[in-house]
Order: C-alpha cells, then sequence, then structure tokens
C-alpha cells in the first residue's frame, strides 16, 4: 500500500486520471442525493436555460436539467464499459490462453478467427454488428464486446507462450497436473498484469465506442440518458446553445482520459522497469 502511494505521488499523471475516475464515478452514484431533478422529467417553459444556479450546466430543448442528465448518463456508460469488458474478458482471455499452451491446430485455428477479426477497425464492426442486431443498448454492449474480445485473446496468448516455457510450468508437467489446473493456477495467473493493463485501456475504448453508437443511434434509446446519445439529439442546438452538446461531449472526453491515464499508469505500476525509470 504505502508502495502504491509512494508511486502516485512520484506519477502526478496517474493520480489525476484516477481522482478524476472516481469524481465522475462518484458523481454518477450519488446523483440522485446530489441533484434535484430526474433525468427525464420535461420544463418546457425553461428550455435551453443557459447555465446558472439553479441549472449548473444549463437545460436542453426539452427543459430537463443536463448536469442531471450526465451524471445518469455516467450510470449507464460507466456500467455498460465495465459489463463489456467483463463479457470480453471472459471470452478472449479463455480463448487466448488455451491457443498459446496449446500450440498446434487448436492455436492456429483460434488466432486465424482472431486475425480475420482484428483486420477490421472496431468502430466499423461494433457500428455493423449493432446495425445487424438492431438498436439498443444491450445489442451495443454485445456489439463492442465481441470487437473488443479478440485483442484479450491475442494479449493473453503472447502471455501463455511466454509462460508456458517456464521451469514451474514443466514441473507442474511432471507432477501430472490437469491441463485445467495448470492453465488457470500456473499460466493464467502469472500473465494477469498485461491483460489487467488491457482491460483498463479497453474500457476506455468501450466507452468511447458505446457513445460511437448511441451517437448513431444504434445504442440507447431516447429518454434514456446516455453520453452519445445526447450528444447527437442536442446537435441542432450547438449555435445557440453550445452547453446542451458540449456537456454529454465533454464527460466522455475527461472519462476516457481519466481511463487511459490510469491504465499507463498501471502500465507503470506492473513493469519494474519503467517504475524504475520514472522513479
Amino acid at each position: 500500500m504505502k508502495d502504491a502511494v509512494a508511486f502516485l505521488r512520484a506519477n502526478p499523471l496517474a493520480l489525476a486520471g484516477l481522482v478524476l475516475l472516481l469524481a465522475l464515478a462518484i458523481g454518477s452514484a450519488l446523483v440522485p442525493w446530489l441533484s434535484p431533478y430526474t433525468p427525464t422529467r420535461l420544463d418546457i417553459l425553461h428550455k435551453l436555460a443557459p447555465p446558472g444556479p439553479t441549472h449548473w450546466l444549463g437545460t436542453d430543448a426539452f427543459g430537463r436539467d443536463v448536469a442531471t442528465r450526465v451524471l445518469y448518463g455516467g450510470q449507464v456508460t460507466l456500467a455498460i464499459g465495465l459489463g463489456v469488458v467483463a463479457l470480453a474478458f471472459l471470452v478472449g482471455v479463455p480463448l487466448g490462453t488455451l491457443a498459446g499452451y496449446a500450440g498446434g491446430w487448436v492455436d492456429a485455428v483460434i488466432m486465424r478467427v482472431v486475425d480475420a477479426m482484428l483486420s477490421f477497425p472496431g468502430l466499423v464492426l461494433a457500428t455493423a454488428l449493432a446495425a445487424a442486431f438492431g438498436p439498443s443498448l444491450q445489442n451495443a454492449m454485445l456489439a463492442v464486446a465481441i470487437t473488443l474480445a479478440p485483442q484479450f485473446a491475442r494479449v493473453a496468448r503472447g502471455q501463455a507462450v511466454a509462460i508456458a516455457s517456464r521451469p514451474y510450468v514443466e514441473a507442474a508437467v511432471t507432477l501430472g497436473l490437469t491441463r485445467g489446473r495448470i492453465l488457470t493456477r500456473y499460466v493464467l495467473a502469472n500473465g494477469v498484469g498485461p491483460l489487467l493493463v488491457q482491460s483498463t485501456l479497453s474500457l476506455g475504448s468501450a466507452i468511447l465506442q458505446t457513445a460511437s453508437l448511441g451517437f448513431l443511434g444504434l445504442g440507447a434509446q431516447p429518454p434514456a440518458p446516455e453520453w452519445g446519445a445526447d450528444v447527437s439529439l442536442n446537435l441542432d442546438y450547438v449555435r445557440s446553445a453550445p452547453w446542451v452538446a458540449l456537456a454529454p461531449g465533454g464527460a466522455i472526453l475527461l472519462a476516457v482520459l481519466a481511463i487511459n491515464l490510469v491504465g499507463d499508469g498501471l502500465a507503470d505500476w506492473l513493469d519494474p522497469r519503467r517504475r524504475a525509470e520514472r522513479d
């Protein structure tokens, strides 16, 4: 714990990212107690009101409080990001670990499928899948998870290939341990560091892709608060009332920036050589 505190003090960018991410998460979690408004309550008499003491970030074209919608949208977006990364991790990591440890035709089949999926830009593939599945938040999550799973598989395979030749793995094989136990207790457990870094970086990508699908109308549907959908909904008013689009767009920017800063710091923390260089 002391080492972690010292590392954060020596890495102000990682600390800033962690503080910003915690602020977004806590604000989104406590919004029912922080705001007297609800995200879908209409107040046409006060539509497009500028930021002020009553509405800190103004109101949108339906008189809804923008700050409240941003914080409620944070609940949706952050939960989606975590769910997408968890699903991609659970699918990609076992496949990649199995491919790297087993080798041969198993490796060839799994990695050719992974290479084929990685040949498409992530957002293009996610858009195509979401359009095929139909516009909904659940389908958008599934589409983004499918695009992220190959990245986890590739990282897991690289770790498995490197760890499979280690003496402790060879000793476990000699002792007659089952393949499942070797994969989970020795291969996967000792390669979890890079996978955690990949999870952190993929969280930012998941949020950005899900918001992009919401912007295109393939994710969350109105009137549900979601950052990407809110940016799309308010683009018509960006000249006369810029705060209605800048607020959810800025929330996306800050969330992805904070996550990437934390991910970069985590990569340094788990790599002794990079940590020594910064110290």
